[in-house]
């Protein structure tokens, strides 16, 4: 790693470096819409740093959205989160700053190429810092070019690691080409404070479709037949049948299952069920079955009687 120079600690940071979990700051990697990420070292190992901003100085789009199914079993907590009181803000603001930290675990385990989380505190998320072949902080995918053939290699694995994500039952929510880094080995997923329950928030779908279609977008610049792939449908129609595995093998191409109404089928069993109604009104009905005793009315009135 070359790094020789610290800068000044921001004051997000100080509570860390005042109780010895950060030995120095040396650099700010980058500035962001959810957070600030820095470049420390903690002994003789250099780690990322990702200070979350304040809920109201983000500029995340629709958070709402992306906290759908995250209640928990904590009905308190849930009701001062949608009262919106102080408590409850301060419950949905650390919900939020977990999420990434929860999320992280569970890909890393599930064996999508995530950065591996090491602590949470104060606000500030410590975890590994990837470098390229050089040691330095690795590059985001907006700031490479690629062959065709390595961006179709690479569109693939990233494909495979989306997959991964839902089999661990997780949607990205935001993935692009601004949140994935090359390192010497690949692409590697990063930012996922938003990442939502597949199963829980009624926006999965959209949310994977849009991760895919951002994706395949970027790499289809320099592989232009990646335009005609349908990996997001692919996708979610074997996680909707409950066919989708973590080692499924993705073609790209994925064709509806469609069937074409079979109108004089349909009519014709409305006219048998009409037919047989009719049957049966028939034989419940005295006046038009030929084994009844005929009705005969009374000079007084409507009343039926039996003889």
């Amino acid at each position: 790693m070359r790094y020789n120079s610290a800068m000044k600690v921001p004051k997000r940071l100080q509570p860390m470096v005042d109780d010895g979990l950060v030995d120095e700051v040396v650099s700010q990697l980058m500035g962001g819409k959810e957070a600030s990420v820095y470049v420390v070292r903690v002994g003789h190992e250099f780690l990322c740093a990702k200070v979350y901003k304040e809920a109201d100085q983000r500029s995340f789009k629709h958070a709402a959205q992306y906290q759908e199914g995250r209640g928990g079993r904590n009905s308190r907590r849930n009701r001062a989160i949608e009262k919106g009181s102080k408590y409850g803000r301060a419950e949905q603001e650390e919900a939020w700053q977990t999420a990434e930290v929860d999320a992280l675990y569970r890909l890393a385990n599930a064996g999508v190429r995530v950065p591996e989380p090491v602590a949470c505190v104060h606000g500030v998320l410590l975890m590994e810092l990837i470098t390229d072949h050089e040691g330095y902080a690795a590059p985001r995918l907006n700031d490479v070019t690629f062959s065709r053939k390595q961006a179709l290699e690479d569109h693939s694995f990233l494909m495979h690691n989306v997959m991964r994500m839902l089999c661990a039952g997780l949607v990205h929510g935001d993935l692009s080409e601004f949140n994935v880094l090359l390192d010497a080995k690949g692409p590697v997923i990063i930012d996922l404070p938003q990442a939502v329950d597949a199963a829980a928030n009624n926006q999965s779908r959209t949310m994977l479709v849009r991760d895919i279609n951002n994706i395949t977008n970027y790499y289809a610049r320099f592989a232009p037949e990646l335009r005609s792939t349908r990996y997001a449908q692919e996708i979610w129609g074997l996680y909707e049948k409950g066919e989708l595995q973590a080692e499924t093998i993705l073609t790209g191409k994925w064709k509806s299952a469609k069937k074409v109404a079979n109108v004089k089928g349909v009519l014709r069993e409305i006219h048998d069920a009409k037919k047989e109604e009719e049957h049966r009104q028939a034989r419940n009905n005295p006046e038009t079955h030929g084994t009844t005793t005929p009705v005969k009315r009374s000079r007084g009135g409507n009343r039926r009687h039996r003889r």
